[in-house]
């Protein structure tokens, strides 16, 4: 009987355990789950319900349309075009973004006495703002005044308005956004590098693979595919939520020519206050970044080697 009364006794003092363990961990998350709930989902729950109205800023009263802002929106000459632009932003930003950082990178990584310094000469333009930068590189690319176009006349090419022609207005920001994000994703491909095991290059040249170009394609590519992968999807997502730099040196324009989403949404929002609206675009804009995020994470996932 006293054995049986200790057991008992036992497993009761392991169950109170157990809960507390159990609330001690409710306990912990409790605040961040709030916190994400607060900032990240309750916004989002009102963002989508908003989509669905005919709400306007300013107005004390609204009613539910149902799909009609998203109908408008299918319909919406300015939407495609911002979408358009969007797209052809990406198309240029991504792979030379993630490319030249992956060449920096690997030249950065073979040095040993300057590494730091190049190291910091690239990541600058990561710490330094973005709209204030724009601000600098509107002067630079002036026409008249900026010492770009003045290059450019010395070897004898004409001055190009970099931002008032229709034609390479886009290109030019996305230029300044491969500058931008070059010397963060150099960052994450160094810290690959550096995980991967010198022993393979070492068994490698042993094998006959003394080759610079055969050691890459054979070793270095496969061991950063996890770092590729990730680097590609951030790196898109970045792409994706340019607005600074059309905010501030273009307007969108000339001509629509630079306008992309997120400065679409911003003037439908807060310049012609149709929130509601707004709000569809916005929805629009997630949904096609969490799409184009997970095809691009399975796609790629099947050709990474996780060593």
């Amino acid at each position: 009987m006293t054995t049986l009364a200790e057991e008992t006794l036992a497993q009761k003092a392991a169950r109170r355990r157990l809960r507390l363990e159990k609330l001690t961990g409710i306990g912990f998350a409790t605040p961040a789950t709030l916190l994400l709930v607060t900032v990240c989902l309750a916004p989002l729950a009102v963002l989508v319900l908003m989509s669905f109205t005919d709400y306007d800023l300013g107005n004390l009263d609204f009613k539910f349309v149902g799909l009609a802002n998203f109908t408008k929106a299918l319909h919406d000459p300015v939407f495609r075009r911002s979408l358009w632009n969007t797209l052809l932003y990406v198309a240029i930003v991504l792979p030379l973004g993630v490319g030249l950082a992956l060449l920096v990178a690997i030249l950065v990584h073979g040095r040993k006495r300057t590494r730091g310094f190049y190291e910091v000469a690239y990541f600058l333009p990561v710490t330094s703002t973005l709209i204030a930068m724009a601000t600098v590189w509107t002067f630079l690319l002036h026409p008249k005044l900026g010492p770009i176009n003045a290059l450019l006349g010395v070897v004898g090419i004409a001055p190009r308005a970099f931002l008032s022609d229709p034609s390479l207005a886009l290109p030019t920001l996305a230029m300044i956004g491969i500058w931008h994000l070059v010397g963060f994703n150099m960052v994450l491909f160094l810290a690959g590098l550096t995980a991967i095991p010198k022993d393979l290059y070492e068994a490698a040249e042993i094998d006959g693979c003394a080759n610079p170009v055969d050691r890459f394609l054979t070793i270095t590519w496969p061991m950063l595919g996890p770092t590729l992968m990730f680097v590609i999807v951030t790196s898109s997502i970045t792409a994706f939520k340019v607005f600074d730099t059309v905010a501030v040196m273009t307007h969108g324009g000339p001509m629509g020519s630079s306008e992309v989403l997120l400065y679409s949404i911003y003037l439908e929002g807060f310049q012609y206050f149709h929130s509601a609206y707004a709000a569809a675009l916005t929805v629009v804009f997630l949904a096609f970044i969490l799409v184009f995020s997970v095809i691009q994470t399975f796609t790629l996932d099947r050709r990474v080697h996780y060593g």
